[in-house]
């Protein structure tokens, strides 16, 4: 990691909290969102054009899809956006009834979309998955606030995130089925990494299945290793709210990393952390990533 460099992709790229960045293949830009801001995000890194769309609610991750469109978490719902006429289209609403809101987001290797609601009193935290034909299926329940997913090269493995435990957990994978089953605590990091502030956030995973982890609070990424369960590496940021990160570029080998802009009066950020918000680029660390997987259905 001798030529790592981490430099400022898009300054201030939210005003509040940018998040669930995903790297789009087929147009070779880099989306995300602001989640309280109600945006998504899209950004040319040879253009360095950033354009957005308004939405009227909490919008939490973005995801293309195959035939069309962006999926998105939009408040309750899993809804499906237009970029060019902004239409929103609901596909299927959660936890009705309660003050809920979807948290992170991504694909399965199916085309299979998998979506965490945040509680507003836990551990009443769910896990759902949305299969090609729409149907919707809650997989897991009693979390405090969900986050990351990862999944494995071979597909038998599932990673997910519980923040405010700080760890990750583990859940063996049936691609076909779309199922999970044994959950088990992977990486503990009141052991792993208790040097570490804040709590794990956002996570992807390398070519060589190791796990990178955002620390909210904690102003860097670890990469760990689920199989051991040990902090491997340490990425420093010079922003506290690091959110989340995604593989991108042609070759999968640019680390984008999101971070927010919230809780404190805007003088404290103009003088103690001028670049929070910010999307961050990492490269020359020697690690790759796969392409992330878009929504088939």
């Amino acid at each position: 990691m001798l030529s790592l460099r981490v430099e400022v992709a898009i300054r201030n790229g939210a005003k509040h909290l940018a998040e669930g960045p995903h790297w789009d293949d087929v147009t070779q830009t880099l989306l995300y969102v602001d989640l309280t801001g109600h945006e998504v995000h899209r950004w040319n890194p040879v253009t360095k054009q950033n354009t957005k769309v308004t939405l009227n609610d909490n919008v939490t991750f973005v995801i293309p899809r195959k035939q069309g469109g962006l999926m998105v978490g939009l408040g309750r719902t899993i809804s499906q956006l237009n970029w060019s006429s902004h239409a929103v289209t609901k596909i299927v609403e959660v936890d009705q009834g309660t003050n809920n809101r979807f948290n992170d987001g991504k694909c399965d290797a199916k085309g299979r979309l998998w979506a965490e609601p945040q509680p507003t009193s836990a551990p009443q935290g769910s896990l759902y998955s949305l299969d090609l034909h729409r149907t919707v299926r809650k997989q897991a329940t009693n979390f405090h606030l969900s986050n990351g997913l990862a999944w494995t090269d071979d597909n038998r493995t599932m990673f997910f995130v519980d923040s405010p435990v700080r760890k990750v957990y583990a859940f063996d994978f049936d691609l076909e089925g779309g199922n999970i089953s044994k959950k088990r605590v992977a990486i503990d990091m009141a052991t792993a990494a208790p040097d570490i502030g804040g709590v794990p956030d956002g996570m992807n995973i390398d070519m060589e299945g190791k796990l990178w982890v955002a620390f909210y609070d904690g102003g860097v990424i670890g990469r760990f290793d689920p199989v051991t369960g040990k902090h491997l590496q340490t990425l420093k940021f010079p922003v506290t709210q690091v959110t989340s990160m995604c593989w991108g570029g042609r070759n999968h080998d640019e680390l984008y990393v999101t971070s927010g802009r919230q809780g404190h009066p805007e003088e404290y950020f103009v003088q103690k952390e001028p670049l929070a918000g910010s999307v961050f680029r990492v490269t020359g660390s020697g690690y790759k990533g796969r392409a992330a997987h878009v929504y088939e259905g």
